[in-house]
């Protein structure tokens, strides 16, 4: 196998992760206070205008997979950190709802290229591609817990806009090192004619492909309705118990810290042993929990949603695992693409209809969902196909 990434360009790596979950969610941590400032009375009436980031995040996905394997992945994670980076300033700049639309749109675009591209390059040389994954998630995840305590900080000290500003910056600032780091590819991952190649019959291959793209978008629509609503549900819910933005967004930064470490444990442990049942379990373990916060408040909510995130957070390297095991790497950003899109477009449903859906329903009935939604995930996954179905062909 050839020799990994230096450890700076898998550090960069790990951190675009990050960065990308973090972008996404400056503004569902931000739009209780931008609210006012662009002529709205409620957060739920402005939250809508942030769809379409997660619409693009999605629907890029396949150009950006695409792109990654027949065009280079080095050169599309500096396209990655500098675009986000310059997108997220315009959205620090915004004047009007549409502008801001507008930038969060072109944030979706450029962060569609991560996942897709990102995670397919890190491992592409690594010897242990399960650990990498969970180190990578838990670097994801820590972006969702910057987003909550960063956001809040920014927010409280400067205002919301220096909240989109200094991200931006320090992203543009790590593309611009990662250009000098990270050696230049010697050919495109589609061009490459060396290497061990996964043999399935096309029946599993079809098997695979609807098992990872179910579960991906039942799993995106957890992932964004908890990661999108939680500042607002915790805002509810500590009511008279706790109401500074700042220690909000701490016991949030608290919840997804402890959560991601989760994937460090899930990725060492699919590195030694079948996917199927550990990814059944983690699942199954998600919507007892879902139904506790429902009738949750104050510090026992702090409880069950620290539960729940554990066992979401500790679901989300298996698609990308399923990608490595099943799926050639001549081939990996482009089924990942196709992947993403169509299960990130069909999530994006849930970041455009939770405020709305708040509104009207309320959080209990909307966790009780989540809850229908895990169960769906466990049923899909009792489709995956056993490991002795897989075999490597030498090239």
């Amino acid at each position: 196998m050839a020799k990994d990434h230096s450890l700076a360009v898998r550090l960069l790596l790990n951190i675009g992760h990050g960065l990308d979950h973090m972008f996404l969610l400056i503004f569902a941590a931000a739009v209780g206070v931008m609210a006012h400032d662009f002529g709205f009375s409620t957060w739920e009436d402005l939250m809508p205008y942030g769809v379409g980031a997660f619409v693009l995040f999605g629907l890029g996905s396949i150009p950006s997979g695409r792109l990654g394997d027949l065009w280079g992945r080095r050169r599309m994670m500096i396209v990655f950190f500098i675009g986000i980076g310059v997108a997220t300033l315009l959205a620090a700049v915004a004047q009007t709802v549409w502008q801001m639309a507008i930038a969060l749109t072109l944030v979706g675009a450029f962060a569609s290229i991560y996942h897709p591209v990102g995670i397919p390059f890190l491992v592409q040389k690594s010897a242990n591609p399960g650990y990498a994954i969970g180190i990578n998630g838990l670097a994801g995840n820590l972006g969702v817990a910057l987003a909550a305590m960063l956001t809040g900080f920014l927010i409280k000290w400067i205002g919301w806009r220096a909240a989109f500003a200094v991200p931006a910056l320090f992203s543009i600032g790590c593309g611009v090192w990662f250009a000098l780091i990270c050696p230049p590819e010697v050919e495109a991952p589609a061009k490459r004619k060396s290497g061990p190649k996964v043999a399935l019959s096309r029946a599993m291959v079809a098997r695979v492909l609807a098992v990872m793209t179910v579960s991906a978008a039942t799993g995106s629509v957890i992932f964004n309705f908890t990661t999108n609503g939680n500042n607002q549900l915790f805002a509810e819910r500590f009511a008279g118990v706790l109401e500074d933005p700042a220690i909000l967004g701490i016991l949030l930064a608290v919840i997804y810290t402890v959560a991601s470490i989760m994937q460090v444990v899930v990725g060492k442990l699919l590195d030694k042993y079948s996917l199927r049942p550990i990814f059944l379990g983690i699942v199954l373990l998600q919507i007892p929990l879902f139904v506790l916060a429902a009738y949750a408040q104050g510090w026992w909510l702090f409880a069950a949603m620290l539960g729940v995130m554990v066992f979401i957070f500790g679901a989300v390297p298996f698609v990308d695992v399923m990608i490595v095991r099943y799926v050639d790497d001549r081939m990996r950003s482009r089924v990942a693409g196709i992947r993403l899109s169509i299960s990130l477009g069909l999530s994006s449903i849930a970041v455009w209809a939770l405020g709305p859906a708040v509104k009207g329903w309320g959080f209990e009935s909307l966790l009780l969902i989540m809850a229908g939604f895990a169960t769906c995930t466990a049923i899909v996954v009792l489709f995956l196909p056993a490991d002795t179905d897989v075999k490597v062909e030498p090239a």
